[in-house]
């Protein structure tokens, strides 16, 4: 069982959902960083619970604790420890899931696989646990930003809202101007009707988080089983709630033909090579061209909902479960800084494999 990720930037995270903390431990992160616990806990309040009534009214500080590895303001090279303590926890809310195997949750998969699960919130299997990956995140968009480098995420549909702006017509200034993280306000505002309405008839709603990576110089990436474009499909689809993944012209590109999705090469007046158009997403035979990169990450309706649904018990018989406890009716707000995070450090380990790729 892994519960690490990355080559040279490498996280381990830790913790269940309602046991007494989850943390993160980072190693292979360069000494003489800069960095401020206040901008770790930024990271962490974008992500944390009861921000707004269309997420879970779960109230955590999500305060982080820097345990080793950051001194005076720096890092040291040596190991990054940090934890954030769980205070909010109701695990009597899941006491009528003890033995029950809820729909479209991993209740069922987890005890397959181990013979028993902490059915408190889910246990490991929880959300909760990516409060440990953006702590990570925070680190890792430090040291790409060190770099000339930005990841900005944001919410580009709910349901079937869908803002149909291309990135670069947007101002991503605005992303935390509202609370379902959407750039556009008018698009935000119908977006936040549909989110408000699943929760008022005790259902959840899915929706798309885009994500454009920025600076990203050509040449990261390795070109056979670990793409770039392949660690960042596995790092989102490690995402819980993540049904699936899309860079460059996507789905969508199978529309047209070759003479219409090539990215025709250019040098620009400063001597850069270019693409006039970018279908390929900032990534070619698995490796950056130095475009920006761009994708998708399609997440599904929150699986834990206030109705009454048919399922069965540990022994197979079956019962009528509803929900209780507090959930969030869509989970996209609070999925965008974790997508920024995963990116951050998708994109860091593979700069720092680039640095001992060349003499």
């Amino acid at each position: 069982m892994s519960n690490s990720y990355g080559t040279l930037f490498r996280i381990t995270t830790f913790g269940e959902s309602h046991g007494a903390a989850v943390g993160v431990i980072v190693d292979g992160c360069p000494a003489g960083l800069e960095i401020s616990m206040e901008e770790i806990q930024h990271a962490l309040d974008r992500r944390r619970p009861g921000q707004s009534d269309i997420t879970t009214p779960r109230k955590e500080e999500d305060k982080v604790t820097v345990l080793s590895g950051i001194f005076e303001g720096k890092t040291t090279g040596t190991p990054i420890a940090m934890v954030v303590n769980n205070k909010d926890q109701h695990s009597h809310d899941y006491s009528h899931i003890q033995h029950a195997f809820r729909p479209s949750h991993a209740d069922y998969t987890y005890t397959a696989k181990y013979g028993n699960r902490d059915y408190r919130g889910g246990g490991r299997s929880s959300a909760r646990e990516t409060v440990a990956r953006v702590a990570a995140g925070a680190l890792a968009a430090k040291l790409l930003q060190h770099h000339g480098i930005s990841v900005q995420s944001y919410v580009s549909q709910v349901g079937s809202v869908k803002l149909r702006k291309p990135y670069n017509k947007l101002d991503l200034s605005q992303i935390d101007s509202n609370k379902v993280r959407c750039p556009d306000g008018k698009i935000a505002a119908r977006m936040i009707g549909v989110v408000e309405e699943a929760r008022d008839s005790l259902d959840t709603i899915g929706g798309v988080v885009s994500c454009v990576i920025k600076g990203v110089p050509a040449g990261l990436g390795e070109p056979v089983f670990d793409k770039l474009h392949a660690e960042l499909g596995k790092a989102m689809l490690s995402i819980n709630a993540v049904k699936g993944f899309e860079y460059g012209s996507g789905f969508e590109g199978v529309k047209l033909r070759g003479s219409e999705h090539n990215d025709q090469f250019y040098t620009d007046e400063e001597g850069h090579i270019r693409t006039r158009t970018n279908n390929s997403g900032g990534i070619q035979g698995g490796i950056s061209n130095g475009q920006d990169i761009y994708f998708n990450v399609a997440f599904k309706p929150v699986a834990t909902i206030l109705q009454p649904q048919t399922t069965i018990n540990d022994a197979g018989e079956e019962i009528t479960l509803k929900g209780k406890g507090r959930h969030d009716p869509c989970v996209l707000p609070r999925a965008v800084p974790i997508v920024d995070a995963m990116a951050a450090l998708v994109i860091a380990d593979f700069l720092l494999r680039q640095k001992v790729n060349k003499v």
